[in-house]
């Protein structure tokens, strides 16, 4: 496929390996280039404040109860590495601190991303650069000087710029598909331009793809009623499904951009030609 494909599981693993499993196995049957996780080490992220804040979760009664039963660690991500490979699709992360960038480095990922919510933190920023890792970046909240910042200390780096809302879920007057435009004229001679989704429909997916996203990112969940703040904009299990199929069908739609007869027409033609010629 032209269009690369990021199924991202995020924290809709809540915490257990065999969910991620499960997900892993339906973004590579279905097709699914690559997969995303995202990695924290909480007391580097959350100020001590917020992690004692009040908060009911199935692992306990505080944000920090939350926010460790979310995270994987070292056992975890060995078990999805390995699984990765025998399902024989890649995996990387977006890394929230410094230590996770560290982290995720020993698992040689394809790509690092900088996601959104970190594209202001320079430290952590220059910290990816120092992996050598090939970046995607994701634009939400974020002005075009601020991006420009980021890709000035990234350089040649960066490979994907990926428009993007960030709101959860995405409402459609502030999808703004002309953003992804707007990425494409100014940024498209130089990097490869695409789309991350967060809204619960197939509708901008498709679109961003009509538009020639060259990679799509959308959360995935086996069901939206899960406990998680990720699940409402993610997509289920068959709509998985009908992206990728869906997709797949409008890459062999393009054709040439010649103006002739096509080959398929040819019978047709000669048919319909000599009925009204006669």
């Amino acid at each position: 496929m032209k269009t690369k494909i990021v199924a991202e599981i995020g924290i809709n693993h809540n915490g257990n390996v065999n969910i991620a499993k499960q997900l892993i196995d339906v973004v590579s049957v279905a097709g699914c280039q690559y997969l995303k996780f995202q990695k924290r080490t909480i007391e580097d992220v959350y100020t001590k404040e917020e992690l004692d804040r009040d908060r009911e979760s199935p692992w306990g009664n505080t944000n920090r109860d939350q926010k460790k039963g979310l995270e994987f660690g070292k056992e975890e991500y060995d078990i999805i590495s390995d699984y990765c490979k025998a399902k024989n699709i890649q995996w990387f992360a977006s890394p929230w601190d410094i230590n996770s960038v560290k982290f995720i480095k020993m698992y040689n990922n394809p790509y690092i991303k900088v996601a959104s919510a970190c594209m202001c933190n320079i430290p952590l920023v220059e910290e990816i650069k120092a992996t050598n890792i090939p970046v995607i970046v994701s634009t939400g909240m974020i002005s075009k000087k601020e991006l420009d910042t980021v890709l000035d200390i990234l350089k040649d780096q960066v490979e994907y710029i990926l428009s993007c809302t960030s709101t959860y879920p995405t409402k459609v007057i502030d999808i703004n598909m002309h953003k992804m435009i707007s990425l494409k004229k100014i940024y498209g001679s130089k990097y490869r331009i695409g789309f991350s989704n967060h809204s619960p429909g197939l509708t901008f997916i498709l679109m961003a793809a009509a538009l020639e996203a060259e990679m799509i990112e959308f959360h995935v969940t086996l069901d939206r009623s899960m406990y998680g703040s990720d699940q409402a904009s993610s997509i289920e299990v068959p709509g998985i499904f009908k992206i990728m199929n869906n997709v797949k069908d409008m890459e062999k739609a393009w054709g040439s951009n010649k103006i002739e007869c096509a080959k398929s027409e040819r019978v047709i033609r000669d048919k319909l030609l000599k009925k009204i010629l006669k």
